[in-house]
């Protein structure tokens, strides 16, 4: 009997991936990467993870921060990582990928001894090996003695427990050493040794992945139908399947035929290439979703084809995985010609369905204010310089309140509260950024020049905030103009991969009914607008919070939710305006700002209490918020 709690660990390679982020030139002219985590076992794990499998790794990292990063992601991804040894003695692995054109792909291993290439047996443990259903081993990953023993161990040990054992044959052949040591693009180099060692390894495999090079290297001949042949009769009970690029796959799991074709046949999909690499680890992971739970092979073919159409058709590797929300909702519309980068259904679902863990509720103190402290300021003629310094005070009140608990947060820009933003991160504060120019209508943007490189200095996690004062009976011009901004700031969150939060003001711009919101948001969603997040203003009214409710969840369920803004409003209209706001599911907390920081930045300002007091005013009132939250949502659960 196995236990639940693992489909397959992966055993081997795990590594930094830097992908150059300028496509069509060499690396030698790159200027910018993009990092993600790499090596085949780590992108198996990765892909059966997002497709619904428990998934494991057994690898070595370095004792560094490129280690902690693998280690971080795999748990965000809901990969067990029991199996992860961090190497005191050894760094991080790392690949760097160019894409020079549809078929260059230069590729470079920083792999002289890093710590996954440490991988020995006393890595290999019999308890967590037995929690499996089935192991992965790499063939890259036997050229190296200790390698080679750890994985024959953890094969023993699976086939002692009655488990299965599968082979991606992965071949590098610089990392097998028949290569130049720069050469990693080369796919096929033949090599007696490799053959050998690779035809002793095959027997113990229950499984067997690879393309058509990988199948002549593995068995020794060149002709795919005869290297087929020769590793069944080395491994007669084994399913073999040969990739075979956009063709799709063929698999074998009897007798083989006379003709590659008389196989099993998993059709390819005909979608526009942008890399390649790391698309056979897609394609393992689509397989394991189907074999590991019985399911028919052609459908297994069907989920390995469409998770490597999705890999080619994206820039990085395992972040560019499909969920299983969007592998269904592909194969759902049945189209053999698909333009995947350019589908901004399967960009959001892929967005939405691999966020970063949230915490409920979000309770923010909004001090990304620039206008109104300016305005206090030049008021009391002290120098603009006082914001930055107050803008700190109110994260260390907030600080002082969330006691780096997860959900507590803050607003805050970068023109006056750079250094706020970064005690901000030390204390765990959830963290939104504005991108509007304050008061803008039409709206416009903050700073000069680029939006979107503007976002890309901010570190992932941040939230993008863009704030429009919008109302439905505003004129036509301006509600296109509106809408068309908007649709710059979410593209550009979408293609940097940035949570998009947008604040919708239009109480102060018109009248508002129950349905005013509604029906903006309505408008928004009909424009293409799926931001993760709402920031709306107070609504009494419980049909107005059902009418926005209803809203979203008709267009677009996987909304993170509402956050509620205070609009410089009394303690005791906000703690009204909680017991209505709370009863709505998607309402998922509050950002209150001036409510908490007006009269304490005013005393402050003009000198009648210093920075402890401030804190501590703003800290008390904050305290108030979180309590009429916290009682809101009990009296509403009750």
């Amino acid at each position: 009997m196995h236990s639940d709690k693992i489909d397959v660990i992966t055993i081997g390679r795990s590594s930094i991936d830097l992908y150059a982020q300028q496509i069509g030139c060499r690396l030698e002219d790159t200027s910018s990467f993009n990092k993600a985590v790499g090596g085949c076992p780590a992108n198996i794990a990765i892909g059966t993870a997002r497709l619904g499998l428990k998934s494991a790794i057994i690898t070595r990292v370095g004792n560094d921060h490129f280690g902690n990063f693998i280690i971080e992601q795999m748990q965000r991804e809901n990969v067990n990582t029991t199996g992860i040894y961090q190497d005191p003695d050894r760094l991080t692995a790392l690949a760097i990928l160019g894409i020079r054109d549809s078929e260059q792909f230069p590729l470079l291993f920083y792999r002289t001894d890093c710590a996954d290439s440490a991988l020995c047996e006393a890595d290999i443990h019999a308890n967590f090996i037995k929690q499996a259903k089935a192991i992965v081993v790499t063939g890259t990953h036997f050229a190296q003695p200790h390698n080679e023993q750890a994985q024959r161990l953890a094969m023993k040990i699976m086939h002692e427990n009655n488990g299965k054992v599968i082979i991606d044959i992965d071949y590098r052949p610089n990392l097998w050493g028949v290569a130049a040591i720069g050469d990693g693009e080369a796919r096929y180099v033949k090599a007696k040794q490799v053959t050998e060692k690779l035809l002793t390894i095959l027997p113990e495999c229950d499984l067997i992945i690879g393309t058509e090079e990988e199948l002549h290297i593995a068995s020794g001949y060149e002709d795919t139908l005869q290297a087929i042949k020769h590793i069944r009769t080395i491994a007669p009970t084994a399913t073999i399947v040969c990739k075979r690029g956009p063709k799709g796959c063929v698999v074998f799991d009897s007798d083989i035929p006379d003709h590659l074709d008389k196989g099993i046949q998993g059709k390819g999909f005909s979608v526009t290439v942008c890399n390649t690499l790391g698309a056979g680890d897609a394609f393992m992971s689509g397989f394991l979703r189907g074999w590991l739970r019985h399911e028919p092979i052609d459908v297994c073919c069907t989920y390995a084809n469409a998770c490597g159409a999705f890999a080619v058709s994206r820039l990085l590797c395992s972040p560019e995985y499909p969920t299983f929300t969007e592998l269904s909702h592909f194969l759902k519309e049945n189209n053999q010609h698909h333009d995947i980068q350019q589908d901004q259904t399967l960009t959001h679902l892929h967005q939405a369905t691999t966020r970063r863990p949230q915490t409920f509720p979000i309770m923010a103190l909004a001090c990304d204010h620039r206008l109104q402290l300016e305005e206090m300021t030049d008021q009391y003629g002290i120098s603009r310089n006082k914001i930055s310094e107050f803008k700190l005070l109110t994260v260390k009140a907030a600080a002082q309140i969330a006691k780096k608990r997860a959900g507590f947060g803050i607003f805050m820009d970068g023109r006056y509260g750079q250094e706020a933003l970064f005690l901000a991160s030390h204390e765990n504060l959830w963290i939104s950024r504005p991108i509007e120019y304050p008061a803008s209508r039409p709206l416009d943007f903050d700073g000069k020049g680029s939006l979107g490189a503007q976002i890309l200095s901010w570190p992932a996690q941040h939230v993008v905030k863009c704030l429009c004062f919008y109302h439905p009976e505003d004129s036509a011009e301006l509600k296109e103009r509106q809408i068309r901004e908007l649709q710059r700031a979410y593209d550009a969150c979408q293609r940097l991969q940035r949570e998009f939060l947008l604040e919708i003001i239009a109480g102060k711009n018109g009248p508002l009914t129950s349905n005013t919101i509604a029906t903006a948001l309505q408008e928004l969603y009909d424009a293409g607008l799926k931001p993760a997040w709402w920031k709306l203003e107070p609504q009494n009214d419980q049909n107005a919070w059902a009418a926005i409710n209803a809203v979203i969840e008709q267009n677009d369920p996987l909304c993170r939710g509402v956050v509620v803004l205070g609009l410089d409003a009394p303690i005791d209209t906000i703690t009204t305006a909680f017991q209505a706001a709370a009863k709505t599911p998607y309402v998922k907390g509050f950002a209150v700002g001036r409510t908490i920081f007006g009269e304490p930045a005013r005393q402050w300002l003009t000198n009648q209490i210093n920075d402890e007091q401030a804190i501590q005013k703003m800290a008390d009132i904050f305290q108030k918020l979180v309590d009429a939250w916290h009682h809101a949502s009990q009296s509403t659960a009750i």
